[in-house]
């Protein structure tokens, strides 16, 4: 035990927090052009389109606004970087991984500034911002920096005259198509494997929020990557995602979003060069809360699958299947809790909720929100929009809802928790499981057993970490004959 205030685990256990870090004042945005070849450039056809924020509904800028002709400039500058011979082509692993460690050196450095302009574009609160997608994105930086020197290829039994082994080479130019509820964090989880196997990036921001992503080209020229290798063009899903889907001369496309456009453009790659496609699409993600769980840990840990980014997460916990006896106490607990939430201005530190992305998003919610009144499930709080908040909807708890419900199928993203009843084990893996969709799930149970059992019965599961390096390489063998006659 530590005694007049002296070290306890780290920390003077009288002494005072640390501060909260603050917003940065940002006078004007430095950076609003296409990033193409380490240089700015407008757009070729002269479009502009307005950012807003979304909190105050006020246009932050203008920003030059991409279309085909650019997104062909930005794929033969990638095409050029990564040909063989070239300044990246040429750089050794490690100082891919090197060039990985600064640029994640350089988010630390304007990690404030970052945050400041994540929250202005997305609405987001700003410490959510600065403690959750900045932390995030350095550390998916510093992972995928340690990779870089240990892709490798295996060798295989052949022949006893012949020598066989693989290698693993670069898919080519990448194309990455973002969406707008973590921008900085998607931004990074496409490029940082990408490079880290020695590819380039063609990537189009979502056009609600593409401030983030436009700074971070300034620091990648400034981190020291080659022209070319990080290519960054602003504008809408139809023209420049479009372009980047159906690029004749781009190898592979990752892209995080809905489902509809993630079948158009796993048809714009069949129909064009038969690009290779990563996707990660829609979520209606099932909690199962079981009886001998801690039901207060379980209810402030769905809340937060629920209600975290304004429920605008394709992980969210949009699911709760809660068994039965302790049923009503857990919607008790959880609507006790939503009322606690602080919805505010998201550059204030109080603040917890914020806006929706934009007015499609937010009618969108509401729309699904009556949908669920009039199907007869139970609002037990919010459902409706913040007085004179402009996009801020009210955290929403529903309970009695059933499956054949909206709310129960549909993907909301946004801040509604659809609270469900359960008697038996088997009965709700079979309702969990009844869903096109199998993104997340999650278990609540103090039975280890039960939750290896229940676990293993979910058909769901997240690839991240290591398994993504091998959507963004080509597997080669090589196969050589030995000479039978020794060489002196």
């Amino acid at each position: 035990m530590a005694q007049n205030g002296t070290i306890e685990n780290g920390l003077a256990r009288n002494a005072c927090p640390p501060p909260l870090p603050q917003p940065v004042k940002i006078p004007e945005i430095k950076h609003t052009k296409i990033f193409i070849n380490n240089e700015w450039h407008t757009s070729i056809k002269g479009k502009k389109f307005p950012t807003i924020n979304p909190a105050t509904g006020v246009k932050i800028c203008d920003v030059e606004e991409a279309d085909k002709a650019d997104v062909d400039e930005a794929v033969r500058a990638a095409r050029a970087a990564g040909q063989r011979g070239s300044e990246w082509r040429l750089m050794d692993a490690s100082s891919r991984g090197r060039l990985l460690h600064r640029l994640a050196d350089l988010l630390e450095r304007e990690r404030a500034v970052l945050a400041t302009l994540e929250s202005m574009d997305t609405g987001k609160p700003f410490l959510h911002a600065f403690f959750v997608d900045l932390d995030g994105s350095i550390k998916t930086l510093r992972y995928y920096a340690g990779w870089t020197d240990k892709i490798h290829g295996k060798t295989m039994p052949v022949d006893e005259n012949f020598v066989c082994f693989t290698k693993h080479e670069p898919v080519g130019v990448c194309g990455a198509i973002i969406p707008w509820n973590f921008p900085l964090l998607m931004f990074m989880w496409k490029i940082a494997p990408a490079l880290a196997c020695g590819n380039t990036v063609v990537i189009k921001p979502a056009e609600q929020t593409p401030l983030t992503a436009l700074h971070v080209g300034a620091i990648i020229k400034e981190a020291g990557f080659p022209p070319g290798v990080v290519n960054i063009v602003p504008g809408f899903g139809p023209t420049a995602g479009a372009a980047i889907a159906s690029h004749m001369n781009i190898d592979k496309v990752a892209f995080t979003g809905s489902t509809e456009v993630g079948q158009l453009i796993k048809a714009a790659a069949a129909k064009s060069n038969l690009k290779r496609v990563t996707l990660e699409l829609g979520g209606k993600n099932p909690c199962i809360v079981f009886a001998d769980s801690d039901l207060q840990s379980a209810v402030e840990e769905t809340q937060k699958g629920a209600f975290f980014n304004q429920g605008q997460a394709c992980t969210a916990a949009s699911r709760i299947y809660v068994e039965e006896p302790v049923y009503d106490e857990f919607v008790r607990l959880s609507v006790e809790r939503a009322k606690n939430i602080v919805i505010g201005d998201p550059l204030e530190p109080r603040t917890s909720h914020g806006p929706q992305i934009d007015q499609h998003q937010f009618d969108k919610i509401l729309e699904l929100v009556d949908s669920g009144k009039k199907e007869g499930a139970m609002l037990e709080c919010g459902g409706c929009a913040v007085e004179d908040r402009g996009l801020f909807i009210h955290p929403t708890i529903f309970s009695d809802v059933k499956d054949h419900m909206r709310i129960a199928k549909e993907e909301i993203f946004g801040p509604v928790q659809c609270i469900m009843k359960f008697k038996t084990q088997e009965e709700v893996i079979n309702r969990a499981n009844s869903s096109h969709y199998g993104l997340t799930a999650a278990v609540f149970t103090r039975d280890i057993h039960r939750a290896m059992s229940v676990s293993a019965a979910m058909e769901a599961g997240t690839v991240w970490g290591e398994y993504a390096l091998a959507e963004y390489t080509e597997v080669k063998a090589i196969t050589m004959k030995l000479s039978e006659q020794l060489t002196l």
